[in-house]
């Protein structure tokens, strides 16, 4: 019997079946486990029950949430914070798991680090107590979040009980415009669909625009796919996804990672494979963008203005008005991070801005992972962002989510490469500002919402890349 069609997110779920029950629900293995500080309540429930963490080989810690981003050569001053990292310290030693604690070398954000050495791979089921595990699903895994009962029961027995959601194919053709990046695409496809747009899909991107984009850029796709509602967001494996793997310090190696490849490039959806929905986008049309309220749906082109229909209480906590002008609104500071944005790409694409200016406000640079951070002290963009004035930290969730003590002060405004700018995400009464690893920069050297096609490039430094 010929088997039907079947999408991406089919082929990888049905691999990873343990058990399908009457009720619907299906028991997938996992082959990833992330965890960070703030998965000490699923350790200690482990613990209560007097059970080990059943595969600790595929189980990985990492701090980054709470983690300070300055002052790492000294002891954490917020002993909250400094009791958590230690929590999880313990957690993992007495379950022996690998540990990416402040000091090593491959210490970041997860959904950076995960990727950067391999342990993500194509066709993996990938979960971790973050939302933004979804990052993974670029280089065709099943990768979602999951909260503290299920972080629990995937230390325990390395399996997940799940519903298959449904399958949304968003493609999208053409070739983006200069200047216009991944960030912009994301921000575009939420402002089109909503913030509930994908609720209980997964989506898998495909279409020329998205196959021209790097690695790093599906993963910011990926990334923001939780914020269309999504479960998860896909990639299916290609050449691009190939090349970002080989050789990563975890991945597979010689012959077994040319086996591997064979079979990570058949997984795409079959041809007459058939979706639950289908949305389509013509890349032309995507224009550098910028949220103006408290949903990532809430999102224009930098050339756009505030809706006049606009909620009066978003008006009122972002301090805007109808039909306002976004272009030329000033800013209190700028951030660049979080693991949608801080990837080598992403500082690369910021440094072409700074280079030869002077940031206007303050600017608070937080790299994606400490590698990146190395690697881009070495490549010279941390010196053109410190001769512009940017302060340069170390690597965390930092300024995105506030939970370190970095944080945004009530009123200000801040330009943003994060993922979310809900009410106080990044502080009480903190006004933020969704856009681009590009336009953010714009936004510090001209102390305002700014078009970054208006500014000319300087070029940068020989043995620098932009």
């Amino acid at each position: 019997m010929t088997e039907p069609p079947r999408t991406l997110l089919d082929k990888i779920w049905d691999r990873h079946v343990v058990h399908r029950h009457s009720g619907g629900m299906d028991l997938l293995y996992i082959d990833r486990h992330f965890t960070h500080e703030g998965s000490h309540h699923a350790y200690g429930k482990l613990k209560a029950l007097g059970r080990a963490v059943r595969r600790p080989d595929l189980t990985f810690g990492i701090a980054d949430h709470y983690v300070p981003t300055t002052g790492r050569d000294r002891p954490i001053a917020d002993p909250a914070i400094a009791a958590m990292v230690e929590r999880l310290r313990a957690n993992t030693a007495a379950n022996h798991v690998r540990l990416f604690d402040l000091g090593d070398p491959h210490q970041g954000i997860v959904h950076v680090v995960g990727p950067e050495l391999g342990i993500t791979l194509p066709g993996l089921t990938i979960v971790c107590g973050d939302s933004h595990t979804a990052t993974h699903g670029a280089f065709g895994a099943l990768a979602f979040g999951i909260g503290a009962s299920e972080v629990a029961h995937v230390l325990a027995t390395q399996t997940l009980w799940q519903a298959r959601p449904k399958t949304l194919r968003i493609t999208v053709d053409g070739a983006l415009q200069p200047a216009v990046t991944a960030k912009d695409l994301i921000l575009n496809l939420v402002g089109t669909i909503g913030t509930a747009g994908a609720t209980g899909h997964v989506i898998e991107y495909a279409g020329t625009a998205i196959r021209s984009l790097s690695a790093e850029g599906r993963m910011t796709i990926c990334n923001m796919s939780i914020e269309a509602g999504a479960r998860a967001g896909m990639v299916a494996p290609d050449e691009t996804t190939i090349a970002y793997v080989r050789g990563r310090p975890m991945a597979p190696e010689g012959a077994a990672f040319e086996r591997a490849a064979e079979d990570w490039l058949d997984l795409a959806s079959d041809r007459d494979a058939v979706f639950d929905r289908e949305v389509s986008l013509e890349a032309a049309m995507v224009a550098p963008s910028v949220t103006w309220g408290t949903s990532p749906q809430e999102v224009v082109p930098i050339t756009g203005a505030v809706p006049q229909a606009a909620d009066r209480k978003t008006l009122d906590y972002m301090g805007l008005s109808p039909g306002q002008r976004l272009e030329g609104l000033p800013v209190d500071r700028v951030f660049l991070g979080s693991c949608t944005n801080a990837r080598i790409e992403d500082l690369r694409a910021a440094a072409a801005i700074v280079a030869g200016r002077r940031v206007a406000v303050p600017m608070l640079i937080s790299p994606g992972s400490t590698a990146v951070k190395r690697q881009a002290e070495r490549e010279g963009l941390a010196r053109l962002f410190t001769a512009a004035g940017a302060e340069w930290r170390e690597s965390g969730c930092s300024l995105c989510v506030g939970m370190n003590g970095d944080l945004v002060p009530a009123g200000d405004r801040c330009a943003s490469t994060t993922n979310r700018n809900f009410r106080g995400r990044q502080g009480p009464g903190a006004r933020t500002h969704l856009m681009s690893p590009a336009m953010a920069p714009a936004a510090a050297v001209t102390g305002r919402l700014t078009d970054v096609r208006t500014l000319p490039l300087s070029p940068l430094p020989d043995g620098m890349v932009a």
